[in-house]
């Protein structure tokens, strides 16, 4: 990921301290095979849009505000609680992804399906 997508963010939006590109690419594996392949899927799209190099500034914080939701344990539901835990998760992605969708490439899909079936096997 470039530097420009992948550095400093001083985007404003709430949960966007929480993400860095090395947390993400750290924990991102092991969080989405608990969480499994729903949530994992709109994960890797948000994710994969940040390598647009024409990504407004808006839809970046957007996306850096929800993958930091996702990288926090400690949220609305907390993660570790059976059934529950990523239903929180599910929403705030699901509302990003609707907020940006319009930047979300067909590429960017390609690499996150792609990137999900290797992480967690093929469907």
């Amino acid at each position: 990921m470039s530097e420009a997508a992948g550095g400093p963010h001083p985007h404003g939006a709430p949960y966007s301290r929480h993400y860095s590109e090395k947390g993400f690419r750290k924990r991102a594996k092991s969080y989405l095979r608990r969480a499994g392949r729903e949530v994992g899927e709109k994960v890797l799209f948000l994710y994969y849009t940040l390598e647009e190099p024409e990504l407004p500034v808006w839809a970046r914080s957007v996306i850096y505000g929800a993958l930091g939701y996702f990288l926090t344990p400690w949220d609305a539901a907390p993660d570790f609680i059976p059934g529950v835990g990523y239903a929180d998760d599910l929403g705030v992605l699901t509302a990003a992804l609707a907020t940006v969708a319009v930047h979300v490439t067909p590429y960017a899909r390609q690499r996150a399906r792609e990137q999900l079936d290797r992480w967690l096997g093929s469907q």
